[in-house]
């Protein structure tokens, strides 16, 4: 069995509650999305053995965790589940970043995560379709694990489309952490929205930070 692969290396985690952690990153080619900012669209991959990428990772030491990330890694699930549960094995900590819509796969694989990175997807942000129902349902089956969500918030992110992540928290885990992440480059652009966007969350009793991307503004993957 082999898996498309984009690359693996070790570097800091750039987004969410984890920002600046040190983890080894094997991101999985692919995805079932087409956002609008996406930053990591991604032409070549190679195909990697389960004893291939294990032995990269095992390459690298001093690590916090390892993250499987993407595209969207639960898209290539039957490796993905053999990855987990082999990490697990050799006491390794494991990190899933995800767009928060497979959540079948995730009822596969969750016994072996530790920790989720899930993103929301607005329409407003990303230009595609509506996944409020999918993001249900995989919140419900991430709060298994430890857990925080986040969504990019872009010069067109709307104030309805905050609204419906609120009510997604409250309904399924209130004190969840909501990751607030401006869209890169457009920072300085986003203050204004940025701090509506935080009064509003704080407004409904949810726990939110604002955070970059650090790793951009460092110039490092």
């Amino acid at each position: 069995m082999k898996s498309k692969i984009v690359e693996i290396f070790k570097s800091i985690q750039g987004e969410g509650l984890y920002q600046g952690q040190k983890q080894v990153f094997v991101r999985f080619y692919g995805c079932n999305l087409k956002c609008a900012f996406c930053d990591t669209k991604s032409v070549f991959y190679a195909k990697e053995s389960l004893s291939d990428i294990m032995s990269k990772i095992n390459c690298f030491e001093d690590f916090h965790s390892v993250s499987l990330t993407g595209g969207e890694p639960l898209l290539q699930i039957k490796f993905l589940k053999k990855l987990a549960e082999t990490l697990k094995m050799d006491r390794r900590k494991v990190y899933l970043e995800t767009n928060g819509v497979l959540y079948q796969n995730l009822r596969d694989i969750i016994e072996y995560i530790d920790i989720i990175s899930m993103d929301f997807k607005l329409p407003t942000s990303t230009n595609d379709r509506v996944l409020w129902d999918e993001h249900m349902k995989f919140l419900e089956i991430a709060l298994k694990k430890e857990v925080f969500v986040k969504a990019v918030v872009g010069k067109n992110t709307s104030e309805a489309d905050l609204m419906e992540c609120i009510g997604i928290i409250k309904k399924v885990k209130p004190d969840l952490f909501f990751v607030l992440q401006p869209q890169n480059p457009y920072e300085s652009l986003l203050e204004n929205k940025l701090k509506t966007f935080k009064r509003i969350c704080l407004n409904h009793k949810i726990n939110v930070k604002i955070l970059i991307q650090m790793h951009k503004k460092l110039g490092i993957k």
